[in-house]
């Protein structure tokens, strides 16, 4: 098995492989329940990342659903995973996986950026000593 995969690298996947299914979705062309929910392949992200359907499954439904879903102000409940919607299985809500996945990668993008310029300034720092100390 391999590394647990983080919840970006998971929602990349997922929106690189299913962003064509939920582009397609037309009235002319309804291919499942509803256009925002897209039913993915678990077995196939699992392959994907080397690791157990239930780990994926769980981690949709468990935590993702708990972490990104929201509740409306009159009291409904906006999931982001559903187990069954009409003859769909294992649906996402690709709007909010978009959003989330955005979130997530500027998030990423900063941490790197702030890591860097931490870096660079230890090199700064370092160089600004050995230079005091030899000359």
């Amino acid at each position: 098995m391999a590394g647990i995969p983080t919840d970006e690298r998971m929602l990349a996947e997922i929106y690189r492989r299913y962003l064509r299914v939920f582009s397609d979705f037309s009235d002319e062309n309804k291919t499942r329940a509803a256009k925002i929910w897209v039913p993915i392949d678990i077995e196939a992200l699992a392959k994907r990342f080397r690791t157990d359907p239930d780990l994926i499954f769980g981690r949709l439904y468990y935590h993702m659903n708990e972490k990104y879903g929201s509740s409306t102000g009159d009291g409904d409940r906006v999931n982001f995973f559903n187990i069954r919607l009409g003859q769909d299985r294992h649906c996402v809500n690709f709007p909010l996986l978009t959003s989330v996945l955005s979130d997530l990668q500027d998030d990423k993008k900063r941490f790197v950026v702030s890591a860097r310029l931490a870096g660079l300034s230890l090199i700064v720092s370092a160089a600004s000593i050995l230079i005091a100390l030899f000359y």
